[in-house]
């Protein structure tokens, strides 16, 4: 399948991009919005997007396919891994999801297209919402779903969008940008997507200067760089990095449900092979259940090692390669000279690692399948392990037993966590997930009370 030239990724490699043709794409994409986009009604984006999120869902969707096939080489993920990290982001797009994300950020539905009363019953006052004209998108890396994500939100807004991926991560964005020009071509006019290696100082600048919302993610560093360099007036919504950890009562380690228990553990370790803020590093895992915390580990890397077989780890770099052998070489030795240390590890590959340890504090994990599961007395325990990346933690995988989640989940609320989940789901947040505990939709818009 040839893509058609819409957008700027596109064009063929030896294209050049100009501060003109910048320019005027950002133009053009503000005279789309107020002609084709504006005046739509939030229902009518919803049934388009539902459309959209059908039809990649479908196993012939020439996207899909695409995807499928030029993924693995561009993202660095196996076919399968992409194959359940699209199914499970697409499968979020209903009118009842849609509908539920409009009504926990804006109160009500149809804000975005008319003047709503709110729940105070105050007749005489009344409001509605409006989107930026022109968002700017600086995506990182190569996760597709948080791309496809802020592109989504953006519609709901009637924002025009330019997304500028980085050089070689424009495939998963820019197939999605050709879905939704296929179904509803005005819609996909009012989108636009480029890439380009990042420190493009000239292309970057004439970019910004017509933003009226930047959303970045990334290291500290650049969104401090990227916060230097925007005019005042332009608003940023920036993601840092955030990590993630998991926790298992003893109650779940039982023979009748341990398999059910690491299974899911296995879920949350491959999903996107640990890239992203939402997977974890480590697991902690209570002490004195029937099926002991060591027991765990083992079975958690049985587990990884079937997983492989069906859905292997992606292509990783030499030094990525190598980071992963020396920190092994560096557990093996704890392990030969302490009883209370563990490690298995796939053979002749670096695939996948499970290091067992008791040290309480958080270990940053080197991502690409390697993960830490580390005994504790109780919750009490872990809190003081992961004091040192408060305030940076994503999200906390739970497996307990229903009664007492709403107990753990309190407590690492109030410890500080933004989004507290199953074990499992961990890298599959609903629509309605609140990204570092802020709106989604909230952070975009701009409301307009109307007193009678």
């Amino acid at each position: 399948m040839n893509l058609p030239n819409f957008f700027f990724a596109d064009l063929p490699p030896e294209a050049t991009l100009s501060p003109t043709l910048i320019a005027a794409a950002c133009d053009t994409l503000k005279r789309n919005r107020v002609k084709y986009l504006l005046p739509r009604k939030t229902e009518d984006i919803v049934k388009i997007l539902c459309e959209v999120a059908t039809e990649w869902l479908q196993p012939e969707n020439q996207f899909r396919k695409l995807a499928l096939e030029l993924g693995p080489a561009e993202t660095g993920f196996s076919k399968p891994i992409l194959e359940k990290g699209l199914d499970g982001f697409f499968c979020q797009f209903t009118p009842d999801n849609f509908h539920a994300l409009l009504k926990q950020e804006l109160g009500h539905a149809q804000r975005l297209d008319q003047f709503v009363a709110g729940d105070d019953d105050n007749l005489n006052r009344t409001a509605m919402v409006h989107g930026p004209e022109f968002i700017v998108h600086v995506a990182a890396g190569n996760l597709p779903n948080p791309a496809l994500m802020s592109l989504t939100l953006g519609l709901l807004t009637r924002s025009a969008q330019f997304m500028k991926c980085a050089s070689g991560a424009a495939l998963m964005p820019r197939l999605f940008a050709h879905s939704i020009y296929q179904i509803d071509p005005k819609l996909g006019a009012c989108l636009e997507i480029a890439e380009w290696r990042g420190g493009n100082h000239e292309l970057e600048n004439e970019l910004f200067a017509h933003a009226d919302c930047l959303t970045a993610t990334g290291s500290d560093e650049t969104l401090a760089a990227i916060r230097a360099r925007l005019p005042a007036r332009v608003r940023l919504l920036s993601y840092g990095q955030r990590v993630s950890f998991g926790f298992v009562t003893r109650e779940v380690l039982r023979e009748e449900t341990i398999g059910e228990i690491v299974s899911r553990a296995a879920d949350d370790v491959i999903a996107w092979d640990q890239h992203g803020c939402l997977s974890p590093h480590c697991f902690y895992v209570e002490e004195r259940g029937a099926v002991e915390s060591d027991k765990f580990a083992q079975l958690l890397a049985v587990e990884l090692a079937k997983r492989e077989s069906t859905e292997p780890r992606g292509k990783i770099s030499v030094e990525e390669s190598a980071t992963i052998a020396s920190r092994r070489a560096i557990y093996e030795t704890i392990a030969a000279h302490r009883a209370d240390a563990k490690i298995w590890s796939s053979q002749n590959s670096t695939a996948w690692t499970v290091v067992f340890e008791h040290d309480v504090r958080f270990q940053f994990s080197c991502l690409n399948r390697f993960i830490y599961v580390k005994p504790v007395p109780d919750v009490a325990a872990v809190l003081p392990g992961v004091d040192e990346i408060r305030g940076k933690v994503s999200t906390v995988g739970i497996a307990a037993p229903p009664e007492k989640m709403k107990e753990l989940a309190l407590r690492f609320a109030r410890w500080g966590a933004t989004r507290i989940c199953p074990l499992g789901q961990m890298q599959n947040p609903p629509l309605t997930w609140r990204h570092d505990g802020r709106p989604a939709l909230g952070d975009l818009i701009t409301w307009t009370d109307f007193e009678l």
